[in-house]
């Protein structure tokens, strides 16, 4: 077994390997894995963080031993905190790299980093604190930075930003946690969940105080939530089904 670490700032993982496939998520500075199949120019890999699978380019991963790897298992929480950040090497490199970004990796990486940590835990009522660094993020789908990104990246992000562990996809999100049986029992900070028209969830998004919802639709905005789902409020109409509410926390 291989293992690796993405030592840039945002890579993007491929649903196949080749540059022209879709994007199904990317790997922040600092991401962690196994390597399950090596090509050529690709490796198929599985997150330690999520378990997601997905191809990387052999040019934008580190190669990190098993030893290494656990020890990035096993590590307490150290995330950039900042927007956008550097980390230098000893050749006076610097590399970008985003808010999220896991710092575990540093020294296996011979770099530092002098910004901005998050090192512990916060508590629920900082998730609505956290999302608004994401506001007005353009939507991407597969993305996870503040430069772009999709429903679940988002929620994800947060999420692991405040120390709480999500998995990748909405669908997979909704499997988390305790249902609610009314928006009423809510509190800021919640999950949201809504289905298409199969009664497949295919969007989530944070639960606001009086019946407002933080979103990646479009770009990460806020709209209204109702026992029907979402009232975008530029469009004065409902644009997403409401299916069930979680606390995660």
């Amino acid at each position: 077994m291989q293992y690796g670490v993405c030592n840039l700032g945002i890579v993007p993982i491929r649903l196949e390997p080749t540059d022209a496939s879709e994007m199904v998520t990317q790997a922040l500075y600092g991401d962690f894995f196994k390597v399950l199949e090596q090509r050529k120019k690709w490796s198929r890999i599985r997150f330690a963080y999520d378990k997601y699978e997905g191809w990387i380019d052999n040019k934008q991963y580190f190669e990190i031993q098993e030893d290494q790897y656990k020890l990035l298992v096993n590590s307490d929480i150290l995330l950039s905190k900042d927007l956008i950040q550097f980390v230098s090497d000893d050749a006076n490199g610097i590399y970008p790299i985003p808010l999220g970004s896991d710092l575990n990796c540093l020294s296996f990486l011979n770099q530092k980093f002098e910004g901005n940590k998050i090192t512990k835990k916060s508590e629920k009522s900082k998730i609505i604190d956290t999302s608004f660094l994401y506001l007005n993020t353009p939507y991407l789908w597969g993305g996870k930075s503040p430069f772009g990104i999709d429903c679940s990246g988002f929620t994800q992000m947060v999420y692991k930003l405040n120390g709480y562990k999500l998995l990748r996809d909405a669908s997979q999100q909704a499997t988390q946690g305790v249902a609610l049986s009314f928006i009423e029992e809510s509190e800021p900070g919640d999950l949201a969940f809504f289905d298409n028209v199969d009664g497949n969830i295919i969007h989530v998004g944070i639960i606001m105080e009086d019946n407002y919802i933080i979103h990646a639709h479009g770009k990460v905005r806020i709209d209204r939530l109702d026992h029907s789902g979402i009232y975008n409020i530029d469009k004065n109409s409902h644009t997403h089904r409401l299916r069930v509410i979680k606390k995660i926390i």
